[in-house]
This record gives structure tokens, C-alpha cells and sequence, in this order.
């Protein structure tokens, strides 16, 4: 039964994310890649309610594990801050892994706050950054951006959107258990797994 509620959990979030892939990247790519995104991502197997940034990540990669399930088949971590040298500045990007199916880099930037135009721009530029330092020509397809938003305006990420030529996605997390709303009364209690056991009980003397 609850096996029934994750899997009906994962078809309602399933990709969902609000992206650009359709205009951006090959139609095969395009499908394989918004398939793997997911909105809202389920960060409750972190076990933290507090917004702080750095908490947040701490805790996605002290499960790593499950973060990489949560994030779908194919992805390998590759790390955290992974710092990239353009030019004499030094950037950070706060999650990247590669994704085997994909063959793409996937950078992935976890935001504590609602999304905003500018959060875009710099997920663009280090997809761009991504592109021009790690991808091979003939092995990697196009880097794809990821930003994770506590809440997101559907609009704005549309716009954002809109205004990118690079492959990008926008979805949300969420810190608590994620089940489908109507769960009241399709659990039994306690108090109903006990009735029903001694009522196999009592058929059976």
C-alpha cells in the first residue's frame, strides 16, 4: 500500500519542472531530459525543516544516496562548490553531477528563497562556463541547468525561461513527506490493523 503512495507520488511530480528543453535541445534529448526532472523535489529524507543554505546541502549530500534516487536515473555526483577558474574569477557551482544517460553535465543550484530573474542568469552562465571548460566535443552533450527553488512564481520562471537559449529547468523542493493529498482514510489505524488481525483470528478457531 505505501509502496502504491510513493509510486503515485512520483507519477504527479514526475517531469514536471517548468523548462526550455523543447526549444533548446534536440527533440530525443529534450523528452529524455524534462522526463528526468521532477517539481517539487522531495527533500524530506534530509530530515531538516530550516531554510539555511548550507544546512540544506550538508544534508542532500550526507544522503547522498537518497538525493541521487530523488534526482532519477542515470545521475552521478561529480561535487559540491565545484569551483571553475573563468578567467581571473574563481566561480563555485553549488551541485554538479554528469548524467550517464544524458551524456550531459547537469548543474544543479539549490535556492533557500522564491526564484528570481537573476537566479537564471547565473545558472546560465555557468552552463555556459560548464560548455566551454569540462564538456568534450564527441563525448558530452549541451551542459543542462537545474535551479531547486523553496517557491517559484510560474510566470517569472516562464519568462526567465523564455529569455534563455541554454537548456534550463525550474523546480521546487519540498521538506516535508510528500503523499498524495486524499491519504485520510485509505491508511488503516492502529487500531483497525488490530481489529482486523483478531478477526482473522477468531475465523480461524
Amino acid at each position: 500500500m505505501f509502496r502504491n503512495f510513493i509510486d503515485t507520488d512520483l507519477y504527479e511530480r514526475q517531469g514536471k519542472a517548468l523548462t526550455n528543453f523543447k526549444q533548446t535541445l534536440p527533440e530525443v534529448t529534450s523528452d529524455l531530459a524534462q522526463e528526468l526532472t521532477k517539481d517539487p523535489y522531495d527533500f524530506a529524507f534530509t530530515g531538516i525543516t530550516t531554510k539555511y543554505k548550507k544546512i540544506l546541502k550538508d544534508a542532500l549530500l550526507n544522503n547522498i544516496t537518497q538525493f541521487l534516487i530523488e534526482l532519477g536515473t542515470g545521475f552521478a555526483y561529480v561535487g559540491r562548490e565545484y569551483r571553475l577558474q573563468i578567467g581571473q574569477t574563481e566561480k563555485f557551482i553549488d551541485l554538479l553531477f554528469y548524467n550517464l544517460n544524458l551524456s550531459a553535465y547537469v548543474v544543479v543550484e539549490v535556492k533557500i528563497g522564491k526564484f528570481d530573474f537573476a537566479d537564471a542568469g547565473q545558472l546560465g552562465g555557468y552552463v555556459v562556463a560548464c560548455n566551454h571548460i569540462l564538456r568534450k566535443e564527441g563525448r558530452d552533450n549541451p551542459t543542462i541547468g537545474i535551479l531547486i527553488c523553496k517557491e517559484k512564481d510560474n510566470l517569472v520562471a516562464q519568462y526567465a525561461l523564455e529569455a534563455s537559449s541554454l537548456p534550463l529547468g525550474i523546480s521546487e523542493y519540498d521538506l516535508a513527506r510528500l503523499y498524495p493529498e486524499k491519504v485520510e482514510g485509505t491508511i488503516p489505524t492502529i487500531d483497525e490493523l488490530e481489529k482486523g488481525i483478531l478477526s482473522e483470528d477468531e475465523c480461524k478457531k
